[in-house]
């Protein structure tokens, strides 16, 4: 049997064991950790304007202009991706050889060949939490003070419209649904199990807010990162964690005491989030995956290290915006 959480073991030591406190913040029963992290519920879907958020650029060519953002990045000479801080099976380090692996990393990585003529390793990856992707695309966090800024993120970022108020996506590269991952011998078969139960996820996340609408009325756990509610699970300290599927595949993988749960329940389309101001970007991006479906690559790269976990993936066809 694999050593259980193999890439997150040393997270969540701070306070392992005490009791979460539960505090009112406008959705049923939210529990925040004692590690720290606070919840602050997703703000709601943007009534100004219908918004369809798979829609995004049609593609443009692959060419690198001269005074593009991506001949930018060719003159620094490295793509800067944010990623999952520890998303295995998308973008993991791995301990043995230290690279940076996973479906997203090596999508990424074809970014990045396109950009620097067929280089696929002129690329800096950069751990983000949850609550670190949007301001690292932005430049500045919501009191405006300067962040770091990265050109992408790709870590199973799910488009909805309040989000594309904030950043620019890319056309779905992965049709994710959030479902529930639990310990094999709990006895939980579906989300009608679930109440009572005490559910994690990712305290920016959206699906933090769909575990409190569940009709079994479930008890939300916020986290910093989806990784830490596996070890809440492996300690007793919840019942379940609920994420998109993409994610729970890789928390899966780590341990093989847990299982996921066949209820699909929401649509979780994937997308990279980039600036809004680099629309020549995500036009590129948007070529780029485009030739991936085409030439096979998507499902090889599906069937390397999804497959197990989610059976019969297929690229999912793109939106565009009317322009």
């Amino acid at each position: 049997m694999k050593i259980r959480a193999l890439l997150v073991v040393a997270l969540l030591i701070t306070g392992c064991g005490a009791e979460p406190a539960v505090v009112p913040v406008g959705v049923p029963s939210v529990t925040v950790m004692p590690s720290g992290v606070t919840f602050a519920p997703p703000l709601p879907e943007s009534a100004t304007r219908p918004c369809n958020p798979k829609e995004s650029l049609r593609p443009a060519g692959g060419a690198v202009e001269p005074g593009s953002t991506m001949a930018r990045i060719r003159e620094r000479g490295r793509l800067i991706l944010g990623i999952g801080s520890s998303a295995y099976l998308l973008s993991h380090r791995d301990p043995y050889d230290g690279k940076v692996k996973g479906f997203e990393a090596d999508i990424a990585r074809e970014i990045a060949a396109a950009i620097f003529n067929g280089d696929r390793e002129k690329i800096q990856f950069r751990a983000l939490n949850a609550a670190e992707r949007i301001p690292a695309i932005r430049g500045a966090d919501d009191k405006g003070n300067p962040v770091e800024p990265v050109d992408m993120v790709m870590a199973a970022m799910t488009m909805t419209c309040e989000r594309w108020e904030q950043v620019a996506f890319s056309a779905e590269y992965y049709s994710a649904g959030q479902k529930v991952l639990v310990n094999k011998k709990s006895g939980i078969t579906s989300t009608a199990d679930l109440a009572g139960k005490k559910v994690c996820a990712s305290a920016t996340s959206t699906n933090i807010k769909t575990i409190a609408e569940l009709p079994a009325k479930p008890t939300p756990v916020a986290a910093a990162n989806t990784s830490d509610c596996l070890v809440m699970l492996q300690q007793g300290q919840i019942d379940a964690v609920s994420t998109g599927d993409v994610i729970l595949a890789g928390l899966a993988a780590q341990d093989e005491a847990t299982q996921i749960l066949p209820e699909r329940f929401t649509d979780e389309p994937t997308g990279i989030a980039m600036s809004l101001n680099a629309p020549d970007l995500v036009r590129f991006v948007n070529g780029v995956l485009e030739n991936l479906q085409a030439g096979g690559r998507w499902q090889q790269l599906q069937d390397q290290y999804l497959a197990k976990y989610i059976v019969d993936a297929r690229p999912p066809v793109p939106q565009y915006k009317a322009e």
